[in-house]
């Protein structure tokens, strides 16, 4: 190798030594301060025996909390009558970092992506009964806004044609952009775990009505 070179192959070699470990090190932080992820329920689970009515209840209670039902089919399930139950729910936008209170974004990824983009979503729940049990299935659609620019941008609202040909125009400018649909981005699963767990957490409270069935 010509001398000139080496320098030049010793940095190279510090460079990526430098990386190797850097990379190591951060890995190894990021296991020690991850706390250890939380238990996933299956989407959909299974339900235990229960008063169909008591279920439904608890269901319509919880979807509550974070959208508008837009229509709702209870569950049924007695001897002779069987249904399966089924709610949908309205579009909502994305709850953003300025707006805690609500509930229809999850922490981290998706509240952020929610307050620097149009997002909006929707739920829908089934229950399906299953013998003397149930089947629950929550899924959550996320779509993201698909506008024809960007929001303050003003690329498009004038321009000046120089062919000669007769333009017409007026003294006022479109304010904001104009949606021209809505662009699916799949299921938001952290919002179905959310809403799964806490319907299963009230299902479970040993302080409510009697659940078998008389």
């Amino acid at each position: 190798m010509p001398p000139r070179y080496r320098p030049l192959t010793l940095l190279l070699t510090l460079c990526c030594a430098w990386l190797a470990v850097a990379g190591g090190c951060g890995r190894l932080a990021y296991r020690l301060s991850t706390p250890v992820p939380e238990q996933v329920v299956a989407n959909p689970v299974d339900i235990p025996p229960v008063a169909d009515d008591f279920l439904w209840l608890q269901v319509v209670d919880v979807v509550d909390d974070y959208f508008r039902i837009q229509r709702e089919r209870p569950v049924q399930n007695h001897p002779g009558l069987v249904l399966e139950g089924r709610l949908d729910t309205s579009y909502r936008v994305g709850a953003s970092i300025f707006e805690p209170w609500r509930k229809d974004s999850t922490a981290g990824f998706e509240r952020w992506q929610s307050t620097l983009q149009s997002i909006r979503r929707r739920a829908t729940v089934f229950v399906r009964p299953q013998g003397s049990g149930y089947v629950l299935e929550v899924v959550v659609q996320k779509e993201l806004e698909d506008t024809d620019r960007s929001l303050e941008a003003t690329e498009g609202l004038a321009s000046v044609r120089s062919d000669g040909t007769v333009e017409r125009s007026t003294d006022s400018l479109p304010q904001a952009p104009t949606t021209l649909g809505w662009i699916p981005l799949g299921r938001d699963v952290a919002l179905e775990q959310v809403i799964l767990q806490d319907i299963l957490g009230r299902l479970q409270q040993p302080d409510g009505p009697s659940l078998l069935h008389h």
